[in-house]
């Protein structure tokens, strides 16, 4: 043998031997982490090898405290102004800084009411606010970048408004029929979410809503068609990944049909194996197809699924043996809040632990951190849960923190907060906008509205009809606006019938009136004056199952100032209506009903 093969074989021996050193036989089960699985190639087993060696060098600790997102108050890591505050609501800790110290936490979760993000936003706060936690997380003895969360759906739910893009919300965006603008969207919403640090978004919806009474989800669904939401819901998808975003579908196996809401209650979900594969399951299964990096759970109880009476979250036979095993998902799974009571069926130290047997990976937002903390170190402590089943989801955590390249630098530059709120981005959730906007009814042809007559428009404050009414000032109408109560009171009804008898027509904005019973009360009044009414349903599109013989129709599905401004260019014949119903209005109008001029 010459020197030079000596040489080479010296080398390949020393570098098996250091490997087999650092990596431990008993690191590579017959699962998750068995480097020799069919599809990994020589990247893949790098991969591997590299988090092997990081969770070889972790303590339980450690790796327990990866396994939280958890919520802090505050505006900066250490903001003196929210020390009481965090300590007051469980925090477990004064402020983030010490949260990532004490508890090595995977991540955080920004809300607008913990003042993270403003409304309207700092911009310049909240990414200084990400960059400034990732530093703090990447300073630990062992670094380990943060998940950084929110909840962007677009529509109802969006933490970053003003000054970022507000889009119209996901049923509008069914009514569009269009998966290229619902990519576009989630494609500047991810563009906004990095520049402000946020790496991780919990979204798309991919609810079925086929419940007129759904309090929860309804506009929040793009639609009640299983296809229409799957092409929505992959197309944000692969706009999220591009712009290195992780998305989260959201809420597994499907919350589309219930009449409670899981932040109050315990929905139960009766569908039969048959419709639950057909219609709730099929969104999920296209994005996991997509390559879905993350799922999240749903507290819903499914009894076709699990007959035991536990929520899904909590549920083995539906996030091990549905989810992982027959579905073959091998990306993260994610609870809801576990502080909502629809998790709340166990003691609340419970809560965390059971929810990870079940088979989650991330437990989000516990409502007390140090009791959630200590009851999973103590589950594993005590032989409850096993080391190897906690480095299961660790392994995925790092994986996923890994493929954002968030171990590389995890800081965004803060010029990028110039990506926000651009020209061309709002004007893109225009277009949105104007191609949602669904006329329904209009007879007699009362719309577009002649702009030589008196117009009241009145309905509830949620429902915008001030705002409305400048709108339609601006556009030179002689309008007058009456503003009442979510649900008005009989004075109001009386006021506003008052002011309806000095108008040429009424525009009445409900919000999920087909639910509430005043509003209700307040159409048929102003029906009763004999003057031409066209009702604007500002949030929910079945409003009309309740007043079904109004004159004129439309509906918004949101009440974001950009589907007002849409709705204001409708009513004065600026742009023709496009949209089509996402949704059956039952017994009166069926899916993909429209009306134009």
């Amino acid at each position: 043998m010459n020197a030079l093969l000596k040489r080479r074989l010296f080398s390949i021996l020393s570098f098996m031997l250091i490997f087999l050193l650092c990596f431990p036989a008993s690191a590579f089960g017959k699962g998750w982490d068995d480097p020799t699985r069919p599809g990994w190639g020589n990247g893949e087993k790098a991969k591997h090898g590299w988090i092997i060696s990081k969770m070889n060098h972790m303590t339980l600790e450690e790796k327990i405290g990866q396994l939280f997102i958890i919520h802090m108050y505050g505006q900066t890591p250490t903001d003196p102004n929210y020390e009481e505050t965090n300590l007051n609501n469980n925090r477990g800790a004064k402020n983030f800084k010490e949260a990532i110290e004490k508890y090595h936490i995977g991540g955080v979760i920004y809300f607008n009411w913990t003042d993270n993000i403003g409304n309207p936003a700092d911009v310049e706060q909240v990414n200084a606010l990400s960059n400034g936690l990732q530093e703090i997380a990447m300073d630990q003895r062992m670094p380990i970048p943060l998940f950084i969360a929110t909840d962007q759906e677009g529509g109802i739910v969006q933490r970053l408004t003003s000054p970022g893009t507000v889009f119209p919300g996901n049923m509008a965006l069914g009514a569009t029929r269009s998966t290229d603008l619902a990519g576009e969207s989630a494609g500047i919403i991810g563009t906004e979410l990095s520049s402000l640090g946020i790496n991780m978004n919990f979204a798309p919806v991919a609810d079925v809503n086929v419940n007129p009474e759904n309090p929860v989800i309804g506009v929040r669904s793009f639609g009640e068609d299983p296809d229409l939401v799957s092409d929505m819901a992959v197309s944000q998808v692969q706009a999220y990944q591009d712009q290195k975003v992780i998305p989260t579908a959201k809420h597994f196996p499907g919350h589309g049909d219930t009449n409670v809401d899981s932040h109050y209650g315990l929905p139960i979900i009766n569908h039969d194996l048959e419709t639950l594969h057909n219609v709730d399951l099929k969104p999920f299964k296209a994005a996991i197809d997509a390559g879905i990096e993350a799922i999240m759970t749903a507290h819903i109880v499914v009894p076709a699924l699990d007959d035991s009476g536990l929520p899904a979250t909590l549920s083995k036979p539906i996030i091990t043996d549905l989810l992982r095993e027959e579905m073959g998902y091998d990306g993260l799974i994610v609870t809801d809040s576990l502080g909502m009571s629809g998790a709340n069926v166990v003691e609340p130290e419970r809560v965390p632990v059971e929810a990870f047997k079940a088979g989650n990976d991330i437990l989000l937002n516990p409502p007390d951190v140090e009791q959630s903390y200590n009851a999973m170190l103590e589950a594993v402590e005590s032989g409850e849960i096993s080391e190897e089943r906690v480095d299961e989801s660790v392994y995925r955590i790092l994986k996923a923190k890994m493929e954002k390249g968030l171990f590389g630098d995890p800081k965004t530059d803060p010029d990028a907060v110039e990506n926000i709120g651009t020209d061309e981005n709002l004007a893109k959730a225009d277009e949105i906008a104007n191609k949602s906007i669904t006329m329904v009814k209009n007879e007699n042809n009362l719309m577009p509205l002649q702009d030589n007559q008196d117009i009241l428009i009145t309905g509830p404050s949620l429902g915008k009809p001030s705002y409305l009414a400048d709108q339609m000032a601006g556009k030179g109408y002689n309008v007058t606006d009456y503003a009442t109560n979510t649900s008005p009171t009989q004075e109001e009804i009386d006021e506003a019938t008052l002011k309806a008898q000095n108008a040429d027509k009424v525009v009445v904005t409900t919000y999920t009136a087909n639910t509430n019973t005043a509003q209700q009360q307040l159409v048929s009044a102003l029906q009763s004056t004999g003057k031409d009414v066209v009702v604007a349903a500002i949030r929910n599109p079945y409003d009309l199952m309740k007043f079904p013989d109004v004159e004129g129709y439309l509906t918004t599905y949101g009440n974001r100032d950009v589907s007002v401004e849409a709705l204001a260019r409708v009513l004065s014949g600026d742009v023709n209506p496009q949209g089509k119903l996402p949704v059956t209005i039952p017994d009166l109008y069926e899916y993909g009903h429209h009306l134009g001029y």
